[in-house]
């Protein structure tokens, strides 16, 4: 599934927590969270396409070329690698302040994160200690 944008129902709660975190509505990234690109924190096999996040940047990723037009009105993007996981009907839902992404196939990911983009690498204790799988 390749194509240059997608569409994506925000909820109203769900709306609601991304403005908190990011008020300026910088550029945002829907990703995976499973080791595949720079922005993930986890890892290993048991993690692959199960797990998604929204990344708040400073200015837009190249890599990220996907438009994800959205009732909310934010700048959000993502990557064929992530397009490749989604069926049709994506919304984003919150319930008791936590965020899920669902499609038409189901939940994909029941845990959304959300947070700013900080350069950083997993250390070997953070990787003993879990941060993988």
């Amino acid at each position: 599934m390749t194509q240059e944008t997608i569409s994506i129902n925000i909820k109203p709660e769900a709306k609601e927590i991304i403005e908190k975190k990011n008020p300026e509505n910088k550029p945002l990234l829907l990703a995976l969270n499973d080791g595949s690109n720079k922005y993930s924190r986890l890892g290993g096999t048991c993690a692959i396409g199960a797990n998604f996040q929204f990344v708040i940047l400073d200015e837009k990723d190249p890599k990220y070329t996907i438009k994800v037009e959205n009732n909310a009105g934010f700048d959000l993007w993502t990557s064929p690698d992530e397009v490749s996981f989604f069926e049709g009907g994506l919304v984003v839902n919150a319930r008791n302040y936590t965020l899920s992404l669902s499609d038409d196939s189901g939940i994909l990911d029941g845990a959304v994160s959300i947070g700013k983009y900080t350069p950083q690498e997993l250390t070997k204790k953070e990787m003993q200690e879990g941060k993988t799988c």
